[in-house]
């Protein structure tokens, strides 16, 4: 009989995973141990560790780069327990893969094309560029960004803070804020310094950077020192694309708030204090971070944002949503069928039928993923059947769900209120939110009935309308 080999069954089990499989299993892995440092590791709590639920919740917020929270970061954990924290919000951040590839080319070992595929976009496998100098490229232009930002905000936060903790609050905040993670060491986030535009500024540019994705800013970049408009080098349909929305997300979304909030929440405030915390809370439509009394907002300020966090960031980027390339799609999809064209158009340039398909299949699932968790909720956090309280908390409860999925870390101040099945269903949804919908289902879906792929039924219309 032969012996059995773990090792082996190991490597076997490895070489035949999935891209996809890989992916999930990496931040399923990254996830539970850093659930299994939360409660096992001493000196990282004031007080009593956290149960299961409640740290499985908080690391998969930090490995999702969620931000969202059911105990006081600041003060429930020790500083090594914030160390933790941060530290498996940068390993999420970055990408478990981008620190296995250049692990890959330390050892001076060839990169696999399944490795390719996991770290690269589509675009960007073609050009078959070289892995690992575009994961060192990342990992310097992501440590150069916190640094630059670390140290601008720690410059205001002697102010308040002596130099260490000034220091360790910078840092922290600089990880949080390019990751889009929205973790903050001060228990009321940001609005300790809504007053003041030298830290608000930084902070949302480090948020909106990272939204934006590398490789899509390089391009910007190179563009821009080529001549910009007047160069002869073309932005490629995906970068203009991306570009281009998160602009019109950021100014849309700093008028729309200055708007709705101007006699609320940001009342209290000076008129250019209000200018520059509409734009901190537009640029946090992908992160967590706050500056102002966020439950006091208006029901069209907290509307207007779960729509601005099922779009999120840019493809490659640190935030979640269907991203600012699926909108771009959606819209000019749209157009095309209202002019009655049978192909839709980007930066004229025709965008493949497969890619259009995939947009409108990945909004569709992740608002079925919205519906479903809305759904859960209203049953789940009833308020014990307080037909009026549960009404009340309906709008918090919605935003609740479109901020874990959407991985933006925002919230109406009921996180901490959830329920254990509560806080287990948002769990999975942060964790769904960040590996993508529709590469979750593709790996816990039933595999296809075994019909040809080019197989097509019998042809019979359905009347619609």
């Amino acid at each position: 009989m032969k012996r059995f080999d773990p090792v082996q069954a190991l490597r076997v089990w490895w070489h035949n995973l999935s891209p996809t499989g890989l992916l999930v299993a990496s931040f399923a892995l990254l996830v539970a141990l850093g659930t299994a440092g939360l409660m096992l590791l001493p000196g990282l709590y004031v007080g009593a560790p956290l149960p299961f639920v409640d740290a499985l919740f908080t690391m998969t917020s930090a490995v999702c780069v969620t931000g969202l929270t059911v105990v006081d970061t600041a003060t429930y954990f020790t500083f090594w327990g914030q160390l933790w924290i941060v530290t498996f919000i940068q390993l999420g951040g970055l990408g478990l893969f981008a620190l296995t590839t250049l692990i890959i080319g330390a050892l001076g070992r060839r990169l696999s094309l399944r490795s390719e595929m996991l770290t690269l976009p589509r675009t960007e496998i073609g050009s078959r560029r070289n892995v690992k100098d575009i994961v060192f490229a990342v990992a310097r232009f992501t440590f150069i960004v916190e640094g630059v930002g670390a140290v601008l905000v720690f410059v205001h936060f002697l102010g308040f803070h002596g130099p260490a903790q000034a220091a360790w609050h910078a840092v922290f905040h600089a990880i949080s804020a390019f990751c889009n993670a929205g973790f903050s060491t001060f228990s009321n986030s940001m609005q300790d310094y809504a007053g003041n535009p030298f830290v608000l500024v930084p902070m949302a540019l480090m948020v909106v950077i990272g939204s934006f994705g590398y490789l899509a800013g390089e391009e910007a970049i190179h563009w821009w020192r080529a001549g910009g408009p007047r160069g002869a080098r073309r932005l490629s349909s995906h970068t203009w694309a991306a570009g281009l929305v998160t602009l019109l997300l950021l100014l849309l979304g700093t008028v729309a708030f200055a708007v709705f909030e101007w006699s609320g929440v940001l009342g209290h405030l000076g008129a250019v204090d209000k200018v520059f915390n509409s734009f901190f809370l537009s640029a946090n439509r992908t992160a967590g971070f706050t500056a102002v009394e966020f439950g006091q907002l208006t029901n069209a300020s907290a509307y207007f944002i779960i729509l601005l966090m099922l779009v999120g960031g840019s493809p490659g980027s640190m935030a979640g949503g269907i991203k600012t390339t699926g909108l771009a799609i959606l819209i000019a999809l749209a157009i095309a069928r209202i002019r009655g064209r049978r192909y839709v158009a980007i930066h004229d340039r025709t965008v493949p039928e497969s890619t259009v398909q995939r947009t409108v299949s990945l909004t569709l699932v992740a608002f079925t993923l919205l519906t479903l968790g809305v759904l859960v909720f209203a049953f789940t956090e009833g308020d014990g059947g307080e037909v009026e309280a549960a009404r009340a908390m309906f709008l918090p409860h919605v935003f609740e769900v479109a901020s874990a999925m959407a991985t933006t870390g925002l919230s109406m101040d009921v996180t901490p209120t959830l329920s254990p099945a509560g806080r287990l269903l948002t769990t999975l949804l942060m964790f769904i939110g960040r590996v993508g919908p529709l590469t979750f289902f593709a790996i816990v879906s039933l595999k296809s009935s075994g019909l040809p792929r080019d197989y097509r039924p019998a042809r019979e219309d359905i009347v619609v309308g």
